[in-house]
């Protein structure tokens, strides 16, 4: 004789309680966020305005003091308040600045162009294909090359600057312009970036295309990758630019010329002079709100395009 088992579901009250069980259990698991059209409470936004207005007070306030103590003549450097005007000196500081050891400091200025100017776009060039190559290429190696980019990353540059002038020195390119530009091409975390970049804003199918056209594959990168990784690889630039721009510790061991000085290691000399002699402080001083002028000019011309190459580099990793 066979036996049926009949399996009755369980009353509807029974399942919406397990039901509403369930759904706050999967409910706890997700993190809050705020409903659409929910602003945050009175306290945060208050909290929040309180933290970035101390954050920004932090920044501003050393170029602040910068802009303020550059109109002072020396005496009244160290004679007034650090943060309140006095004698307006602006123009006279300039044109003792100009004018002093046969208008050096311009030279210097010249100088950290040349370095941050070509070595950034040199460095950006190197970059780009790098990464180009690691996103788009399988090549026996690939993994060991990319965990060689990020272990480089976490070695200071200030460790690498004495081997590096070593061996720029067996090479006969110490105190000499390559001496600093070469060194200047490795940048490991610009070729991170045009990696993470290239995956995202190059299909691989458009190159695929370009090789049925016939294109040759130098041909397909400078005609449709370059344009394609071009928000990236201003990115790059700026970074590179930025970090050139404020590079001490290689030109200080590498250049023994004067002349051939970036504005950074001249300033710092002047720093130096400045206890023998007085009048090099204010020199330092104006010098120094001169030398930030580039940064600011080249960070706010290319701060869009910056913005739009950290948004797109990050959709993959």
């Amino acid at each position: 004789m066979m036996t049926q088992t009949l399996v009755t579901s369980p009353p509807p009250p029974v399942r919406e309680a397990r039901s509403r069980r369930t759904a706050q259990k999967a409910g706890s698991a997700r993190p809050s966020v705020l409903a659409e059209g929910e602003r945050p409470s009175r306290g945060a936004r208050i909290a929040a305005w309180i933290f970035m207005g101390a954050i920004t007070f932090y920044f501003l306030v050393p170029v602040y003091w910068l802009i303020v103590a550059s109109t002072k003549s020396t005496a009244e450097l160290f004679s007034t308040p650090g943060f309140v005007f006095s004698n307006f000196n602006l123009m006279e500081n300039l044109v003792d600045l100009s004018t002093y050891n046969d208008g050096i400091f311009w030279r210097w200025m010249g100088n950290s162009m040349i370095y941050s100017g070509l070595g950034s776009i040199a460095m950006t060039f190197v970059c780009l294909i790098s990464g180009y190559a690691l996103a788009m290429y399988r090549f026996t190696g690939r993994t060991i090359v990319l965990g060689a980019v990020l272990g480089s990353m976490l070695i200071p540059q200030t460790v690498l600057a004495q081997p590096t002038y070593l061996l720029l020195v067996e090479l006969g390119l110490n105190n000499t312009i390559w001496g600093i530009l070469l060194p200047s091409l490795a940048y490991p975390f610009g070729v991170l970036l045009a990696f993470v970049f290239a995956q995202s804003a190059m299909p691989m199918e458009l190159l695929e295309a370009a090789r049925l056209d016939g294109a040759s594959e130098w041909r397909a990168f400078f005609s449709i990758a370059l344009k394609l990784l071009s928000p990236g690889g201003v990115t790059i630039l700026l970074f590179a630019f930025i970090g050139s721009w404020n590079n001490f510790m290689l030109p200080l061991l590498v250049l023994s010329d004067a002349r051939l000085q970036p504005v950074t290691v001249g300033l710092s000399g002047w720093s130096q002079a400045s206890i023998t002699i007085p009048g090099l402080q204010t020199l330092v001083v104006i010098g120094s709100l001169v030398s930030i002028i580039p940064i600011i000019v080249v960070f706010v011309s290319l701060q869009r395009y910056w913005k739009t190459g950290l948004a797109a580099g990050g959709v993959r990793f």
